[in-house]
């Protein structure tokens, strides 16, 4: 797979509103986590307590947002009453320029064109080759994503095309098409709001991701839930990601649905895999890989775990499994 080179930006400073000190500091503070154990003679619970770090405004890049950070109460997925950030992402990367997508014919190279990932552990260049070969990779003839007469790609390359394809139900005339929209089509990004708890709150049982949104990367872009492969290549089209593991509908706009390593702009000083954004639940998410190449092996099923420095804190999957996080292990605003 080849990776774009994002540049590594330090976090610039960000105008906040009505922010406690503790909280614009990125404060650690103390929570409860409660855990229940089934035995022999019953459940049990076990009560611990864990360093949770609050949401830290100040690790957003500044033209991430569109306006400035600001607190107000909110009700949780618990029913807890709680203090959250508002949080408006311009859904556009402020860190580096959305990249190429579909490849245009037959010969084209991987740098011709994004990637493709349907969540079976393989990324694929979308060279001209990969097209050629989508009857023999999905086993199925109907495959026919060109004109075997001038070896031209069939692409969605109008607003038209990408309203008719970019959506669960493909019309039938943009079927057989590699799929791509213009930032353009949504005038440069969707802007969009999030409510995230400043101090995540550990849940007694983990919450599934479902179709919604996993929370929002530094730089102002979108988590989004996994990608509807199975209806994507039911209509026979490709829904081509940049090299960044991004792409582009009306609806909403540039989202990712894989860290491919763009959205990694906080680097960490004790070589820990460097932090990407935040879940919906105000933990931190963080890349799959610390700067030796490793990935933690203590992680549970929502793929988090707890440290000294960060807390509770979630590591990315790997890009080709469609998908950031397993589960949610807090509290998310209603």
């Amino acid at each position: 797979m080849r990776k774009l080179n994002a540049p590594i930006l330090a976090p610039l400073a960000v105008c906040i509103l009505a922010l406690s000190l503790a909280a614009c500091n990125g404060s650690d503070t103390q929570s409860t986590v409660v855990t229940e154990t089934t035995t022999d003679e019953g459940t049990t619970t076990d009560t611990s307590t864990d360093f949770v770090v609050e949401v830290d405004p100040f690790n957003f890049e500044s033209d991430a947002l569109i306006s400035s950070i600001t607190t107000q109460t909110c009700t949780l997925s618990n029913g807890d009453e709680a203090s959250c950030y508002k949080i408006d992402i311009a859904g556009a990367p402020s860190n580096y320029e959305i990249g190429v997508f579909c490849p245009q014919n037959i010969t084209s190279t991987a740098d011709e064109a994004g990637i493709w990932f349907d969540g079976t552990g393989e990324v694929y260049d979308i060279t001209g080759d990969f097209i050629l070969n989508l009857p023999t990779l999905y086993n199925d003839s109907h495959w026919q994503l060109y004109d075997e007469g001038t070896g031209l790609v069939n692409v969605t390359d109008t607003q038209e095309s990408c309203d008719g394809a970019a959506r669960p139900n493909v019309e039938e005339q943009y079927q057989n098409h590699c799929v791509e929209c213009s930032i353009d089509y949504v005038d440069g990004g969707i802007s969009e709001s999030f409510l995230i708890p400043i101090t995540p709150v550990a849940t007694t049982q983990n919450s599934s991701i479902g179709n919604a949104n996993v929370g929002v990367a530094l730089n102002g872009v979108v988590l989004a839930a996994p990608a509807p492969v199975e209806a994507i290549l039911g209509a026979y089209t490709i829904a081509a990601f940049d090299d960044c593991a991004g792409h582009i509908n009306l609806v909403a706009g540039y989202h990712y649905h894989g860290e491919a390593g763009c959205s990694q702009t906080q680097i960490q000083s004790d070589g820990h895999a460097a932090m990407m954004g935040y879940a919906l639940d105000g933990f931190g998410i963080f890349g799959m890989l610390n700067e030796d190449g490793l990935e933690p092996t203590d992680l549970d099923e929502c793929r988090g775990h707890t440290d000294d420095t960060r807390g509770y804190h979630y590591h990315a999957a790997d890009v080709s499994e469609n998908m950031f996080i397993g589960c949610f292990k807090g509290a998310t605003a209603r």
